[in-house]
């Protein structure tokens, strides 16, 4: 049984293995849980997954697997979804809410299948079928002590199971990120050491140093660990970057948080021979792009970040700025900041899926060595694994 199980979450693009199957079959053989399903899911996710961002695509298998959600709410099913809108609320007594019956689980269940079978149209305000403000226990907008909320976004917050929450959905490498995720995805690429002043307490070295002095107290100092990774962001702004501008900001957020030795610019499209730091002032505070190249070490980690949808010319032609005559094309200031910079990746919030209709993204993904990702969970955490080679 549990080999295909297995094969279910292989085939659900969920990289387990042969060794992570035996460790879940040796706990089970050891009894390490009860004979119930809800303690074999958390079991199963614990040795299975090992990254929360599949935990999504685990929910969904697990359910179809041992016929859960998707098997008992087949989206083929006969009864339309818009028979489950919300058209009327009903208040009763707290007499009536004490006298209605509860099933108790396993007979929810085994009556909601029956009803499933049995329903052929839509049902309001009653007792007994699925449907909208009564007192059955399956649908939503009604009341019932305990019960299965069915569409909708419920109302006394007694269900059993809500069936359409899948707790881990905004993991998904495919789903577009916020903040926290963001913040989890850039933490891959920190690296810690110790610098400066013996100011920290260094635990292992003062028990071993106490140990072998009989017993008497001997304190060790060390310096405090701080994260020595330096990265310059350089992120394109307006025109149809102003499509992505949560986004970016989130990203920018982020960033910010995580790496202490973080230094940023802007610049429109494509870089040229000077960038900017803000916004409002770009035409009177501008940074040259020569004193950038110069002032910080090879070893910073560069990160573009832009939606590289623009005009060809823009790129590969003298002129081609849409807001200046520049003299030597972006695809040379292009070439020099990967030069000067060799851990370096382009972030792009545009949908990858779009990409090959755009000219622009394939010539800048040639000149960026195919080094370009999207700002999604799973290219964020592509984009910090090149970083960190």
């Amino acid at each position: 049984m549990l080999i295909d199980f297995f094969f279910t979450l292989k085939d659900a693009k969920i990289p387990v293995t042969i060794k992570e199957f035996l460790t879940l079959l040796e706990a089970m053989q050891r009894q390490v849980i009860t004979a119930s399903l809800d303690d074999f899911y958390y079991l199963a996710r614990l040795t299975l997954v090992k990254d929360e961002a599949h935990f999504d695509k685990f929910d969904r298998a697990f359910g179809q697997y041992f016929k859960g959600i998707n098997a008992v709410f087949d989206e083929q099913a006969s009864i339309p979804l818009d028979w489950l809108v919300q058209r009327m609320k009903r208040e009763l007594t707290p007499e009536q809410i004490a006298a209605l019956e509860k099933f108790g689980y396993d007979k929810l269940m085994d009556r909601l299948r029956e009803l499933m079978q049995e329903q052929k149209e839509r049902h309001e305000g009653g007792n007994r079928w699925i449907g909208t403000g009564g007192t059955s226990p399956f649908g939503h907008g009604g009341t019932n002590p305990e019960g299965i909320r069915i569409g909708g976004k419920g109302g006394n917050r007694s269900a059993v199971k809500v069936w359409e929450a899948r707790s881990y959905k905004d993991y998904d490498g495919e789903r577009e990120i916020g903040t926290r995720n963001i913040k989890v995805a850039l933490r891959r690429l920190r690296k810690f050491a110790r610098h400066g002043a013996a100011e920290e307490l260094a635990l292992d070295d003062t028990i071993r140093a106490t140990a072998s002095n009989a017993g008497y107290l001997d304190i060790k100092m060390q310096p405090e660990r701080k994260n020595n990774i330096k990265v310059l962001m350089l992120f394109d702004v307006g025109g149809t970057m102003d499509d992505h501008i949560e986004r970016t900001e989130e990203l920018f957020s982020a960033a910010k948080s995580e790496f202490k030795n973080m230094e940023f610019f802007y610049f429109h499209n494509c870089v040229y021979d000077h960038l900017w730091k803000n916004n409002r002032r770009r035409h009177a505070e501008r940074f040259p792009a020569w004193d950038i190249l110069r002032k910080y070490p090879p070893d910073t980690k560069l990160i573009f970040v832009g939606d590289a949808t623009m005009s060809p010319y823009e790129i590969l032609q003298p002129g081609g700025s849409v807001e200046y005559n520049n003299e030597e094309a972006g695809s040379v200031w292009l070439a020099r900041f990967t030069a000067a910079f060799p851990k370096f990746v382009w972030l792009n919030p545009e949908p990858e899926g779009l990409w090959q209709y755009r000219q622009s993204v394939s010539i800048m993904r040639q000149l960026m060595n195919n080094r370009m990702f999207a700002l999604t969970m799973d290219g964020l955490e592509r984009a910090m694994r090149t970083l960190s080679k």
